[in-house]
C-alpha cells in the first residue's frame, strides 16, 4: 500500500493508553487532538504536557490539542480513535451522535464486553453510530501503555470486516517499534483481548497466594482453553486464539508488573476486599466488569468456564481465593482436549 501523509486524528480518551497512542500518532506526523472527559484532567495535561497520574515522564507534544470539549476535539477530524473505558464507550458514541459528528472511520482500542448487553465494543459502536461510522476497526493486542510510550517493540492486530479499512489502520499506526498485523476475525479478536483480563485476575491471585510457575503455566493454558471454547461458540475462528489477540495478550497481561488486572487478583488473594483494591487504583481494571460478562456469556452459549466462574465467586460473592483454587483442582476428571 502506498504510504499516506499525516492525517487529522481525534483520540477519544485521555487515560494511559489514549495518551500513549496520542504520542505514537503524533510521532508519525499525524495532527492529533486528544479528548479527556474530565475537564480538570484535560487542563492539567494541557498545562504541563504530561499525563502525570497515569503515564508520568512521557511528554505530550506541544502541537497536540488536549481538550474536554468533544466537539472541539473532533472538528476537522478524518479518523476517530476510541480509547475510553468499556463502560463509557456507549455514552461517548452517543455524544458523537448528538454533536452530529461523522461519518468517519472509527478505530476502537478499548477492550471489554458491555455488561448490560453482552455486546463487544465494535458492536456497541456500530449500534449507536450507525452510518456515522464509515468503517469500524479494532486495534488491540499485547501492548502496555508504559512500554509503547517509551518505544519498546510491540505488535498488535488491526481487525475489521473490511480488509481495506484494516490495512488503512495498519498504515496509520505502524512505526519501527509498533508493528500492526491485520485479522478479519473481529469476534475472535475482541473476545480474546477482553476475556484474558479475567484470567489475569486469577493469575494475580496465584502470585498473591505464593504459588509458582507450574501453577501459572497451567492457569494460562486452561484459561486460554475456556476463552477459545466460548469464542468459537460465538462464531470466532479457533486459530485467532493462537495469535496476538489470544495467547499473546493473555501471556502479557498475566505476567506483567504493569497489569492492572493481575494487580487486582494479587491484592485480593492477600486479603483485601475488592472495594479496597479498586479504591487504591488510578486506572480501570477492565477484568472486574468483564468477569460478570464472561459468566453471563458462558451461560448464554452453554460453555463451561470454570476459571471465570471461580473468579466471579471471589470478586462478587466473597469466596476465598485459596478455596477457589482447591475447587478448581478437585473438579471431575476430564481429557485435556474437549469441546
Amino acid at each position: 500500500m502506498e504510504r499516506r501523509s499525516g492525517i487529522r486524528i481525534t483520540v477519544l480518551g485521555g487515560g494511559s493508553w489514549g495518551t500513549a497512542l496520542t504520542v505514537l500518532l503524533a510521532s508519525k506526523g499525524h495532527s492529533v487532538a486528544m479528548w479527556e472527559f474530565v475537564a480538570e484532567r484535560a487542563d492539567a495535561m494541557r498545562a504541563c504536557r504530561e499525563n502525570k497520574p497515569m503515564l508520568p515522564g512521557i511528554r505530550i507534544p506541544d502541537d497536540v490539542l488536549v481538550t474536554s470539549d468533544i466537539e472541539q476535539a473532533c472538528r476537522g477530524s478524518e479518523h476517530l480513535l476510541m480509547v475510553v473505558p468499556s463502560h463509557g464507550l456507549r455514552q461517548t458514541a452517543e455524544s458523537l451522535v448528538r454533536q452530529g459528528i461523522g461519518p468517519l472511520p472509527i478505530t476502537i482500542a478499548t477492550k471489554g464486553i458491555e455488561e448490560t448487553t453482552l455486546k463487544r465494543m465494535s458492536e456497541v459502536a456500530g449500534e449507536v453510530l450507525g452510518a456515522r461510522a464509515a468503517a469500524i476497526c479494532v486495534l488491540v493486542g499485547p501492548s502496555h501503555a508504559e512500554e509503547v510510550s517509551r518505544g519498546v517493540p510491540t505488535t498488535v492486530v488491526a481487525s475489521s470486516a473490511d480488509q481495506r479499512h484494516a490495512e488503512a489502520v495498519q498504515e496509520i499506526f505502524m512505526t519501527p517499534t509498533f508493528r500492526v498485523y491485520t485479522n478479519s476475525d473481529v469476534t475472535g479478536v475482541e473476545v480474546g483481548v477482553s476475556l484474558k483480563n479475567v484470567v489475569a485476575i486469577a493469575a494475580g491471585m496465584c502470585d498473591g497466594l505464593g504459588f509458582g510457575d507450574n501453577t501459572k503455566g497451567a492457569l494460562l493454558t486452561r484459561g486460554l482453553a475456556e476463552i477459545t471454547r466460548l469464542g468459537v461458540k460465538m462464531g470466532a475462528r479457533q486459530e485467532t486464539f493462537s495469535g496476538l489477540a489470544g495467547i499473546g495478550d493473555l501471556i502479557t497481561t498475566c505476567i506483567s508488573r504493569h497489569s492492572r488486572n493481575r494487580y487486582v487478583g494479587e491484592h485480593l488473594a492477600q486479603g483485601k476486599t475488592l472495594d479496597e483494591v479498586l479504591a487504591g487504583m488510578v486506572m480501570v481494571a477492565e477484568g472486574v466488569r468483564t468477569t460478570k460478562s464472561a459468566v453471563a456469556l458462558a451461560s448464554k452459549f452453554g460453555v463451561e468456564m470454570p476459571i471465570a466462574g471461580e473468579v466471579n465467586e471471589i470478586l462478587f460473592r466473597g469466596k476465598a481465593a485459596r478455596q477457589a483454587m482447591k475447587d478448581l483442582m478437585l473438579r471431575g476428571r476430564k481429557p485435556e482436549i474437549w469441546w
